[in-house]
This record gives structure tokens, C-alpha cells and sequence, in this order.
């Protein structure tokens, strides 16, 4: 438990990118709206003023020099910021935090995507985000091959971590899986999946968790 106060959790979506992950971030939270439940939804990198500075630099196109490392750095740097400043002061009133992915995309991408030591990522995310983990991770799960078809089907100009190609992705997607298996906290969830079918999964996952949780307090 990340705070106190029985109401309070930490959520995180993640998943590859154009998985639908955001889509669902976006219905979960309507439906919390829905229920009357205290909530906020944000992003990572992002969600601060200084966070989403960050992130302009992080995916824009133009930047093709960014050494591994300080991609790292950029990304944790944020999540610090977005931490101190968001995350825990909500969860402290009881707020049900809801958060566009978080220091396992770290993982995923920068240390099973990009090669950098898995032993110094973990000791810098447990750094920046002040030893908070999350309670339920969704892990909006599809192949690399669908990626790229949804890519084309939307017709979107590629950002920088967009740009990275095949392999890179195959490697984070079974870094995520390998994440999963290591930890509870995880959902797995088949992307290929209906819309609808998938917020279900999550809601039932989510109503699960929370009563669990009242009934510790």
C-alpha cells in the first residue's frame, strides 16, 4: 500500500505503443467518474510543467543524437518531478491515481529495448519515483506486427521512440512479459481483444484490488 488512506491506489497502464493502452486509461477513468470515485489520471513522462518539457525533447523527431543513457535520465528525471509534485500528495488524500505508464516502460525500453544494465535502471527507478510501485500494472499486450499495422492505418508521422524499429519493439514487448511473470502486481491483457471486452477485464481487476485493500485497512 502506497499511502494510508484506504481509498488510495496506484495504477499504471502500459503497453506497446498504439497497444490501445491510452484508450483504455480513457474509459477506465470515465467509468471511475461514473462510480463517484476521487481520481486523477496523468501521464508519463509528463504531467508537470517541467515533466512535459521533458517530454517535447524526449519524442520529438528532430533530436537523433540522444545517447541511451541520457534518454534515461530525461525519462526519470520527469517521473521525479511528476512524483513529488502529483502522484504522492494525491494518494495521501485518498485519490485513486491513474497514470499513462510509469517506471516499467523504464524497464522495458530503455533497459531490455536499448540494452542499459537492468540492476542500474532498477536502482534509478526506485530513486525517482521514491520507492513507490504501483498496486496493479495493465499490461495491454499485442505483437510488434499489429504495431505496425495500426501505425499505417492511422497514418501518424512516427515519433522519436517510434522511430526505433522492429527488434527494438520485439525486445520490449517480451521484456514487458517477462515483467509480468516476475511480478503480481501485473494484468495481462490480449490487445487483439475487443475494446469493450478489454475495460471489462480491467474493471473487474480493479474492483478486486480496491477491496481487497478496504479489507487491510
Amino acid at each position: 500500500m502506497n499511502s494510508n488512506h484506504p481509498s488510495a491506489l496506484f495504477i499504471t497502464f502500459e503497453g506497446l505503443d498504439f497497444s490501445g493502452k491510452s484508450t483504455q486509461v480513457a474509459l477506465f477513468t470515465e467509468r471511475l467518474s461514473r462510480a463517484g470515485s476521487q481520481h486523477l489520471d496523468i501521464r508519463d513522462p509528463g504531467g508537470t510543467a517541467i515533466g512535459e518539457r521533458i517530454r517535447s525533447i524526449l519524442l520529438d523527431r528532430a533530436v537523433l543524437n540522444m545517447s541511451e543513457v541520457t534518454e534515461l535520465f530525461l525519462f526519470s528525471a520527469s517521473r521525479a518531478q511528476l512524483v513529488n509534485e502529483i502522484i504522492k500528495p494525491n494518494l495521501d488524500r485518498g485519490t485513486i491515481v491513474v497514470c499513462d505508464r510509469f517506471y516499467d516502460s523504464t524497464t522495458a525500453y530503455q533497459g531490455l529495448g536499448r540494452g542499459l544494465p537492468l540492476d542500474a535502471i532498477a536502482t534509478i527507478n526506485r530513486s525517482a519515483a521514491g520507492g513507490l510501485v504501483p498496486d496493479v500494472t495493465f499490461f495491454i499486450d499485442i505483437p510488434v506486427s499489429e504495431v505496425e499495422r495500426r501505425m499505417i492505418q492511422h497514418k501518424t508521422g512516427a515519433d522519436r521512440m517510434e522511430m526505433s524499429g522492429r527488434a527494438f519493439y520485439e525486445r520490449v514487448r517480451q521484456g514487458y512479459l517477462q515483467l509480468a511473470s516476475e511480478a503480481p502486481r501485473f494484468e495481462v491483457l490480449d490487445g487483439l481483444m475487443g475494446i469493450q471486452d478489454i475495460h471489462e477485464r480491467v474493471w473487474k481487476r480493479f474492483e478486486s484490488v480496491m477491496s481487497l485493500q478496504q479489507s487491510r485497512s
